[in-house]
């Protein structure tokens, strides 16, 4: 039996998108680090093309752990987190639930990058929020919730525990109310 944190194939492909846009955000902090390092690119790449369906599932999953290891060519907690958006962006392919670790790392390099970290956080996660699609919110609701399911990226590992959990469970609290009106 499939991980509930799987998704569907066309639920992947449509929260791709928006982890792509998410780790793009921050993508910037990492390249000015390690600007001949092309692979945290290519991975938002990857997971953009993957999202539209001009790349497979199983090509994608074997490919998934080259953008998270640009995060080597980093020496500063801003970029390696900017990289570990990318690499969890294109892990969407393999499980739909690296679409919150993307965001959650974004956020992270968001906040390590600016003068006050916990605003920076916040403000990264309005903008991820704000942005989701009701196809994106409605594909991330059906994910169980962090530390409910131990077979994927929402269990115990790294995502579990401080900041990156912290905004993962914001971010999954807002599937739960109904988008503003703005």
């Amino acid at each position: 039996m499939a991980s509930r944190q799987t998704l569907d194939e066309a639920d992947r492909r449509l929260v791709a998108l928006w982890a792509a846009d998410c780790a793009e955000r921050v993508l910037p902090l990492f390249e000015a680090e390690a600007p001949d390092d092309g692979r945290a690119r290519d991975g938002v790449e990857r997971a953009r093309s993957f999202g539209r369906g001009e790349l497979d599932t199983a090509g994608e999953i074997r490919r998934r752990f080259v953008a998270g290891r640009a995060a080597q060519s980093a020496t500063t907690p801003a970029a390696v987190a900017a990289a570990r958006a990318a690499g969890q962006a294109s892990g969407v392919a393999h499980m739909g639930a690296h679409a919150l670790g993307a965001a959650a790392y974004a956020a992270k390099a968001a906040a390590l990058a600016g003068t006050d970290q916990e605003a920076g956080r916040r403000a990264e996660v309005r903008w991820q929020v704000a942005h989701m699609s009701a196809g994106v919110r409605t594909a991330l609701a059906h994910l169980p919730l962090l530390g409910e399911d131990s077979s994927g990226p929402l269990g115990a590992g790294l995502l579990a525990s401080g900041v990156l959990a912290t905004t993962i469970r914001e971010i999954q609290a807002e599937l739960v109310r109904e988008p503003s009106a703005d």
